[in-house]
């Protein structure tokens, strides 16, 4: 059930941020919601050229020398309702650190689990591994994403400038 507060941060987001490209405002809004793995919806795609984006916040990891939020991002947009996926890393005060740019949308994580990103796969039928990213050491300045039989992605973090 929604609660009238969520409704109403959902609808002045909305109001605030439909249509920009810039999407620093309405993942600011998400962060400070602190909503773990409830899906944010801004937009309407269509044909004519509107975009989506949804936004997810998984949680905070908290390692030794620091904390890292961690959001994900997927942006629909173009004719044939194309995908940019994100995973977004911030600090504990919200500041924007950077991010891993993901080839497709299963290829997200799905979750935190003792204190690591959790990538499942449930959301694609050719892949079948879970894999756990640690922070305990920093951010990864990159990681290998196993599909299945040792075959996968290697995707780099890009910090911001």
């Amino acid at each position: 059930m929604i609660t009238i507060y969520r409704l109403l941060f959902i609808i002045l987001i909305n109001s605030v941020c439909f249509g920009q490209t810039n999407d620093t405002n309405i993942r600011q809004g998400v962060l400070k919601n602190n909503h773990p793995n409830e899906v944010f919806i801004f937009g309407k795609w269509n044909k004519n050229g509107a975009t989506e984006t949804h936004l997810k916040y998984l949680g905070l990891i908290r390692t030794k020398k620091d904390s890292y939020k961690i959001m994900i991002s997927i942006w629909y947009w173009g004719y044939s309702k194309r995908a940019t996926s994100r995973i977004l890393i911030y600090d504990y005060n919200n500041k924007y650190l950077g991010n891993y740019y993901v080839g497709m949308t299963y290829d997200l994580p799905e979750k935190i689990e003792h204190n690591k990103v959790i990538f499942l796969h449930t959301r694609s039928t050719d892949c079948n591994s879970r894999v756990e990213l640690s922070f305990d050491n920093g951010i990864p300045s990159d990681f290998f994403l196993e599909c299945k039989n040792g075959f996968g992605d290697i995707y780099s973090f890009e910090k911001d400038n």
